[in-house]
């Protein structure tokens, strides 16, 4: 019989607890029909007794239809003075009316006596009582044995039954939890392979936190000892230092392990998922996470770059669209012949008949890199150095001059003015702007200055602006780094400037974004 992992998510409850991070009701949704649409399994919404947002979440969720996923309500053990059918906890996870309820239970006895103040033997009736209610009523339940690994290192013998109260009151999985964090992965194997040993044909899951750094590892461990669930969140977040981070079990699980519980083409919405969440999640989306962060398959190295280009496998340990990312070329101070002509075939710029142009281009970018520039996140203004390069370049305009502006009025209000003098076409063009600082007034008044002679212009805006500062012990003295993302047309691009003045640097990156975009155009326009 073909193993099959179900992968439980708890992006939506366990994923919250994250420092800094909250969803709208509306994310919530919208996150469960993307985690359904991938082909995730188990779809842990909240804990439906806690706030009203997870209460009207699961009013919702019931109406939503979706094809793959169930929906699971999270809660707890039964308190110890309530029976189950009078405990609003355990009548919550009813009224959510989705078909699965994750409750967790007591398995350390530190815990039981310490924090719940219940004997051992209270505990275990608890457990049993609440399990076997819930299934009274029709649910699927997962019991989550939390702080398993910590109780079983503590007293064996109670943990085990604990898990044998769960059993005997009809859990459809027992869900081992690593919830501080702290066990390695021999020790999950050998507890595991225990666990098995006293309950045959047990239905195992694995819950890990990544307070070591091993909640992946954990994960994958527990599933080579015969776990059949696996719980998780999308890009790991959770509390403290996080969950098993469901982008690299899964890859690891399907790929690596040959496991396949969803389909190719549900592989591939990884990364989209990946940054959909980071991005309601509002968290700037970590670019060195492994299979799904734009660094995962990032090349710098001029020896690894050739040797990509030769055979992929020589530096990359999957294809990267298995999980719907990409190979991709940075250009540094470290690049060689070969970064250059693997980012100009990528960009749609012939090199190969210029036989000089590639090593002119490495030369050049490694001096303006020593001047605080670097173009691995502006492709923008790469291309135009190799369009400098090689010649191609005509400046669509030259500055005369420019000049800011800022006043701090009486009120407190501060008001920036730019004004500057362009050369368009061999005609003299004199523009004056505001802006609420000045980058945003030189911005505007280049726009407007060029807008008559490029009137698609319009369709650019900003929409990051970062500055690193270079040699921070030269104080305000020190050269600055502005890197700028503009789009237009559905595109995102980079461009970059630096300098002692962050004004000329601003400026810098700012011309490269209009220009980029205008070159671009016009080359569209000469296609049709």
């Amino acid at each position: 019989m073909k193993k099959m992992i179900s992968y439980y998510d708890t992006t939506l409850r366990d994923g919250t607890q994250a420092e800094g991070v909250s969803f709208s009701l509306e994310d919530k949704l919208r996150i469960t029909e993307i985690l359904d649409k991938m082909g995730i399994h188990y779809i842990e919404g909240g804990w439906p007794g806690s706030n009203p947002k997870d209460i009207e979440y699961f009013k919702n969720a019931s109406r939503l239809k979706l094809k793959n996923a169930k929906v699971s309500a999270f809660g707890s053990t039964r308190y110890h003075k309530n029976k189950p059918e009078n405990d609003p906890n355990i009548q919550a996870l009813i009224d959510a009316k989705v078909p699965v309820s994750c409750i967790f239970g007591k398995t350390w006895d530190f815990h039981v006596e310490e924090a719940l103040k219940v004997s051992l033997e209270t505990n275990l009736d608890m457990i049993h009582s609440s399990v076997k209610y819930l299934k009274s009523k029709g649910k699927e339940v997962v019991y989550d044995a939390e702080h398993f690994f910590d109780g079983y290192k503590s007293n064996p013998s109670y943990s085990l039954k604990t898990l044998q109260a769960a059993l005997d009151g009809g859990a459809d999985n027992i869900s081992l939890c690593d919830t501080n964090g702290g066990t390695l992965p021999h020790e999950i194997e050998k507890i595991i392979q225990t666990v098995k040993k006293q309950f045959t044909n047990i239905p195992l899951g694995i819950h890990a936190h990544n307070d070591s750094e091993m909640a992946v590892a954990n994960s994958i461990a527990a599933v080579q000892q015969g776990v059949i669930m696996v719980h998780g969140t999308i890009n790991g977040i959770g509390e403290r230092c996080g969950n098993a981070n469901l982008c690299s079990i899964i890859p690891n699980i399907e790929v690596k392990m040959g496991i396949r519980s969803l389909s190719p083409q549900q592989l591939k919405m990884l990364f989209e998922v990946s940054r959909f969440v980071s991005e309601l999640a509002n968290l700037t989306h970590n670019h060195r996470l492994p299979f799904i962060g734009d660094s995962a398959f990032a090349h710098k190295g001029g020896i690894h770059v050739s040797a990509v280009q030769k055979d992929p496998h020589t530096y990359e340990h999957i294809d990267p669209k298995l999980v719907g990312n990409r190979r991709r070329v940075l250009v540094s101070e470290l690049s060689g012949k070969s970064n250059i002509l693997f980012k100009a075939e990528e960009l749609g710029v012939d090199l190969k008949d210029a036989e000089h142009l590639p090593k002119k281009v490495v030369q050049e970018i490694k001096r303006l890199e020593n001047e605080g520039f670097e173009f691995e996140g502006a492709e923008g203004s790469f291309e135009l150095l190799i369009k400098k390069a090689s010649g191609e370049y005509k400046p669509l305009f030259n500055l005369k001059n420019y000049r800011l502006i800022i006043e701090r009025q009486t009120n407190g209000a501060m008001v920036s003015e730019a004004t500057i003098k362009l050369e368009v076409n061999g005609k003299e063009i004199h523009s004056v702007a505001e802006g609420n600082g000045p980058v945003n007034a030189l911005d505007n008044a280049l726009r407007k200055a060029l807008k008559s002679v490029y009137p698609e212009i319009k369709k650019v805006f900003l929409c990051d602006y970062k500055v690193r500062v270079l040699g921070s012990k030269k104080g305000t003295s020190a050269r600055v780094r502005v890197l700028i993302e503009s789009k237009a047309d559905g595109k995102i691009w980079g461009t970059v400037g630096a300098s002692e003045n962050i004004i000329e640097a601003s400026w810098q990156a700012l011309v490269d974004s209009i220009e980029y975009f205008i070159i671009k155009t016009f080359k569209k326009k000469k296609k049709k």
